[in-house]
């Protein structure tokens, strides 16, 4: 499987979007996406092609030396393909060469196979976000990983 990764533009949008429905009950907005790329100077959005298609994508917030992953989604159809830990090793190089030396994210307490994800790629649990998720008052596990 031929896999290509590149930054997000405004015109991946749409794609992404649609990427962002079939992965979350509480989607993001067309907008929330246009305003990450245009007006948010930290957030870097890389997305990942399989036959000039747009099957995945990650965002961060890269402030000094930190890295926030915002959101990342792979299309239901792909998943368990590894192509989630191929995006995320490709999103921690880049957060690497952007200076981070750390990176952060959250993820729902029941999401264990995301977790097992983060675990393998060196992520440790850091703590607890307390009814984190507004769709269903969910938990969220912050994870950290060294990126040094």
């Amino acid at each position: 499987m031929k896999i290509q990764f590149r930054p997000m533009t405004l015109a991946d949008i749409d794609e992404v979007v649609y990427v962002e429905k079939a992965s979350f009950t509480l989607p993001w907005s067309r907008e929330a996406f246009y305003n990450e790329l245009v007006h948010n100077q930290y957030a870097k959005y890389i997305v990942m092609e399989y036959n000039h298609r747009i099957i995945g994508y990650c965002g961060m917030w890269v402030v000094i030396d930190e890295a926030h992953i915002t959101n990342v989604a792979v299309l239901p159809e792909y998943r368990g393909k590894k192509l989630g830990e191929a995006l995320m090793r490709k999103v921690m190089e880049t957060a690497k060469q952007l200076g981070a030396a750390i990176m952060t994210l959250e993820v729902r307490v029941s999401n264990h196979v995301a977790q097992s994800l983060y675990r393998k790629l060196g992520f440790l649990n850091g703590g607890i976000r307390k009814r984190y998720y507004p769709d269903n008052q969910e938990d969220a596990l912050v994870m950290w990983v060294n990126l040094q």
